[in-house]
C-alpha cells in the first residue's frame, strides 16, 4: 500500500493497552512496526494522540507519509471523523482525524478497530471469499464486525458491531462503558486474568509463583501458564471460551453467517479457547441441530489484522 514517490502508508491500531503502527504493503504484509503504551482512559486527549503520532513517526523512520490509517476502539461516527465514546480511552466526541491530519501533514483515515480488522481478513484473510461473516476482536474487551459481501455494515450512525456490550448477565459486571453484565466482562483479555485470579483462592497454580500473588496476574501470563498445563489457567481459559460461544451463538441466532471469525490478542491462545467456544456454540444456538452450524475459526492475521485493516481503508481513501 506504499504510493509509488509519494511516501508510504502506516496502519495504526489503538486499543485499551496499546498502540501498534506499522507501515502495510499493498499486499498487506506489514514492514516496521512500532509500539507505545496506551496511556489510559483516565488521562487527556492529548496523551493519547502524541503516543500514536509519536508509534507513526517512528515506523515509517522519516520517510514521507502518502496517508495514515487508524484504527480505534471506540464508537467511531458515520463520517469517519470522531471517536464519539470509547470505553477504555477518554475519547468522547474527539474530532481525531482532522487532529491528526494537521499533526501529521498527510491524509488520514479513521474506522474503529474491529472494522479494520474484519476488513483486512476479508481482503487478505480467512474470510476472503466469505459471502457473510462476523468478526469478533477479543483483547482488552470485544470488539466485533459485519461483513457481507467482503464489505463491513457500518450502520447509520457508523456503529454497528459493538457485539462487546450486549447485556448477557442482568445486572452482572460492572462494564467500563458504565452499564452492567456486558458479554465482554465474561468473555475478553480482562476476563481472563480476572477469572484466573478467582480461581487461584480454590487450587494451587504456577501463577502463584509467576506473578506473586493474585493482584499480579496479567493475560500473558495465564496463557504461559495454560503452556505448562496449569489447571486454573486452563479452566480460566474454559470460562472465556464458554462464554464466547454463548455470545457468539446469539449473534448466529440474530444474522446468520458463513463464518465467525475471532481475532485480537487473546485469539492467539488458539484451540485452548475455540474449542469450549466451539462447543456452547453448538449447545447454544437455537435449531443448532436442524441448520448448518457456522465455521468458528481464528483470524489469520493475527494481532496486526486492525493495523493492516486501517492500512487498506488509507490506502483506498488514496484512490
Amino acid at each position: 500500500m506504499s504510493a509509488a514517490g509519494h511516501g508510504v502508508v502506516v496502519g495504526v491500531d489503538i486499543g485499551g493497552t496499546k498502540v501498534l503502527a506499522g507501515v502495510v504493503g499493498p499486499d498487506g504484509r506489514v514492514g516496521a512496526t512500532a509500539r507505545r503504551t496506551t496511556p489510559g482512559r483516565r488521562v487527556l486527549t492529548r496523551q493519547v494522540e502524541d503516543a500514536l503520532v509519536a508509534a507513526v513517526l517512528e515506523a515509517s523512520a522519516d520517510r514521507p507519509l502518502a496517508a495514515v490509517g487508524v484504527a480505534a476502539a471506540g464508537f467511531v461516527d458515520s463520517a469517519g471523523e470522531r471517536v464519539m465514546f470509547a470505553p477504555h480511552l477518554p475519547w468522547q466526541g474527539e474530532p481525531l482525524r482532522a487532529l491528526l491530519e494537521e499533526r501529521l501533514g498527510c491524509p488520514v483515515a479513521l474506522d474503529n478497530d474491529a472494522n479494520c480488522a474484519a476488513r483486512a481478513e476479508a481482503h487478505h484473510g480467512v474470510a476472503r471469499g466469505a459471502s457473510s461473516a462476523l468478526m469478533v476482536t477479543m483483547g482488552t474487551g470485544i470488539g466485533g464486525a459485519l461483513l457481507l459481501d467482503g464489505r463491513v455494515l457500518r450502520g447509520a450512525n457508523g456503529m454497528a458491531g459493538e457485539f462487546g456490550h450486549m447485556q448477557v448477565v442482568p445486572d452482572g459486571r460492572a462494564c467500563e462503558c458504565g452499564r452492567q453484565g456486558c458479554w465482554e466482562q465474561y468473555s475478553s483479555g480482562n476476563a481472563l486474568v480476572r477469572d484466573a485470579r478467582a480461581l487461584m483462592a480454590e487450587q494451587p497454580s504456577v501463577l502463584a509463583e509467576m506473578a506473586g500473588g493474585p493482584d499480579g496476574v496479567t493475560g500473558p501470563m495465564v496463557s504461559a501458564a495454560a503452556e505448562q498445563g496449569d489447571l486454573v489457567a486452563r479452566r480460566a481459559f474454559a470460562s472465556v471460551g464458554d462464554w464466547l460461544g454463548v455470545g457468539a451463538a446469539n449473534l448466529v441466532a440474530a444474522l446468520d453467517p458463513q463464518l465467525v471469525v475471532i481475532g485480537g490478542g487473546v485469539s492467539a491462545a488458539g484451540d485452548r479457547l475455540l474449542e469450549p467456544a466451539r462447543a456452547a456454540l453448538r449447545r447454544s444456538l437455537v435449531g443448532g441441530a436442524h441448520r448448518r452450524v457456522p465455521d468458528l475459526v481464528a483470524g489469520s492475521l493475527g494481532p496486526e489484522s486492525g493495523m493492516v485493516g486501517a492500512a487498506l481503508l488509507a490506502a483506498q481513501a488514496l484512490r
